[in-house]
């Protein structure tokens, strides 16, 4: 039986605002598989980037469960989690979050730097991936030198160095013009076949999410899947 590399089980979150207690998430199951797309679409304000949150172990469900590659992961202390994440996610967001005084090269190989590969390596497999990704002759550029699709791709590259299980996108392509939404469409296709890596994608970008394997839709706290039933396990 083939097993999902990331799934949740009846994840409840709510937050305190003043004396009220807001609702995000009432009971989300989910499954992903390797090397399936999903996108996860919603209106503003119904918990998208709370529940990617959750999924990547950035914030801890109050009710429910998530496993990754079929071991508890929202159960795991801070440290276990931090680890893991480094270890088997990548991440993408709408605003590239690269360190402004470090070059491109060595953005893409700090997640490698971080789980102690040695210096010349990280930076060597860091190279090979902005290659992929069209940049070899800006590895030496910092972010405030590039162009917004440029940054994209190596927040891309970045979370994709250490070839992780699976990728958490929220809005990768929200600040970009067509051209380089399609171009950041094209290539998050073309790094999951070579490395087999699943994407779960945030997006109001109805073009991005129709390329996916699959496009839930999530309101009142619950995920359903589009033109189908609720996702339930």
């Amino acid at each position: 039986m083939v097993k999902p590399v990331l799934e949740c089980f009846g994840v409840v979150k709510h937050y305190r605002q003043g004396p009220q207690t807001i609702e995000v998430l009432t009971g989300v199951d989910l499954q992903l598989f390797a090397g399936e797309h999903i996108a996860i679409v919603g209106s503003s304000g119904s918990g998208k980037s709370t529940l990617l949150n959750v999924l990547g172990g950035l914030d801890k469900p109050d009710k429910g469960r998530v496993d990754l590659l079929a071991q508890p992961f929202s159960s795991c202390s801070d440290n276990q989690r931090g680890r893991i994440r480094n270890q088997s996610l990548g991440f993408v967001y709408q605003f590239h979050h690269l360190l402004p005084e470090f070059s491109a090269v060595e953005n893409v190989a700090m997640p490698l730097l971080i789980a102690g590969v040695k210096r010349s390596q990280a930076l060597l497999s860091a190279e090979q991936m902005l290659t992929k990704v069209g940049l070899l002759q800006r590895v030496s550029h910092k972010p405030s030198e590039l162009s917004g699709g440029e940054r994209q791709r190596v927040a891309i590259a970045r979370a994709i160095v250490n070839q992780p299980a699976c990728v958490l996108m929220d809005e990768p392509t929200g600040n970009l013009d067509e051209k380089n939404a399609e171009s950041i469409q094209a290539l998050m296709k073309s790094l999951s076949r070579e490395v087999s890596t699943s994407f779960v994608v945030v997006t109001h970008d109805n073009k991005l999410a129709a390329t996916m394997d699959k496009t839930y839709h999530l309101s009142e706290g619950g995920l359903h899947l589009k033109g189908g039933e609720p996702d339930g396990l």
